[in-house]
């Protein structure tokens, strides 16, 4: 059989450390593109040359060349500039939407029947450019941003409970950053509720600590930002999907009336499986979480109104 096809734009630390994932499970055969004469080939032979000692037989090509990644299953969207000192939210949307828009045009040209799964930002918005530039379907255009946010979220409460990573579960809602939706009441160790083992107060301090999770880590490494656990999130959802495994995990989905949101990709719950996103799973929000939600949306809204 055939080893499926994952094509992953971007040679950065998120791009090359979701290659190696992928390969390292031995899922599909990676194709690393990169606008950056020589970088996506040097990543690329690196990560050829450490197939023998990791013991996998997938194969990877390093190229500046969209041909190469013809046919693929799956396109990973990392490419974009990071926030450079000075420039404003809205220079980065501008520059990143021109980038995202050329990326997906020229990939889904060689892989018309393709998934795409962003992870470029400022997410929610480049999904829409994405969605647009492509022709796609909403089942086939996913953002990356819930798993990571509530990987964060796993995290913290695990460290607070002194409890495995394994037995927390965590609930997240909305946009990506600071407009985050994190349920507390659906966010379990072992089943229950976290509300049951934790004061409002420390509940509330690690909600506030994983919305701004990325920033908290750029601010240490001083240059540059999260990488592992973008790459790691990014290589569950291409898991669940090239597997078929029917993965419930919160994504950047195309809204279609639900959750009361039309034309909008809003993070929520959804099943992952061979067909993308297969569908979006409901919940009963209260009257706050309705709220924080319509606020994570408009804020969504508003940076899409200004593409």
């Amino acid at each position: 059989m055939a080893r499926s096809k994952v094509t992953v734009v971007g040679a950065g630390n998120v791009g090359a450390t979701t290659a190696q994932r992928i390969l390292e499970a031995g899922i599909a055969d990676v194709v690393l593109v990169d606008i950056v004469e020589g970088l996506a080939q040097g990543k690329g032979l690196d990560l050829a040359e450490a197939a023998p000692v990791v013991g996998h037989d997938a194969h990877i090509v390093g190229t500046n060349d969209y041909a190469d990644s013809a046919g693929s299953d799956i396109v990973v969207v990392t490419s974009g500039l990071a926030r450079q000192p000075g420039m404003s939210r809205d220079d980065l949307l501008a520059k990143n939407a021109g980038i995202v828009r050329s990326v997906v045009e020229q990939a889904v040209k060689h892989s018309p029947d393709c998934i795409l799964i962003i992870v470029t930002n400022p997410l929610d918005a480049m999904c829409h450019v994405a969605l647009a530039a492509s022709g796609f379907p909403r089942q086939r255009v996913i953002g990356m941003a819930g798993v990571l946010d509530s990987a964060r979220f796993r995290t913290f409460i695990a460290q607070e409970l002194g409890v495995s990573v394994q037995d927390t579960h965590a609930f997240v809602l909305g946009g990506h950053g600071d407009t985050m939706v994190p349920l507390p009441r659906y966010s379990t160790v072992a089943g229950i509720p976290i509300t049951e083992l934790l004061s409002p107060e420390r509940v509330q301090a690690l909600v506030d600590r994983t919305a701004n999770g990325g920033a908290e880590v750029v601010a240490l490494l001083k240059t540059g930002s999260a990488y592992y656990a973008p790459a790691a999130s990014t290589f569950e959802m291409v898991e669940a999907i090239l597997l078929d495994r029917k993965r419930v995990l919160p994504c950047a989905a195309y809204l279609q009336g639900e959750y009361g949101v039309d034309g909008l990709f809003v993070g929520v719950p959804v099943v992952l499986g061979a067909g993308g996103l297969e569908r979006v799973i409901e919940i009963k929000l209260s009257d706050d979480e309705q709220a924080a939600f319509e606020a994570s949306a408009d804020s969504v809204r508003e940076l899409t109104t200004k593409l």
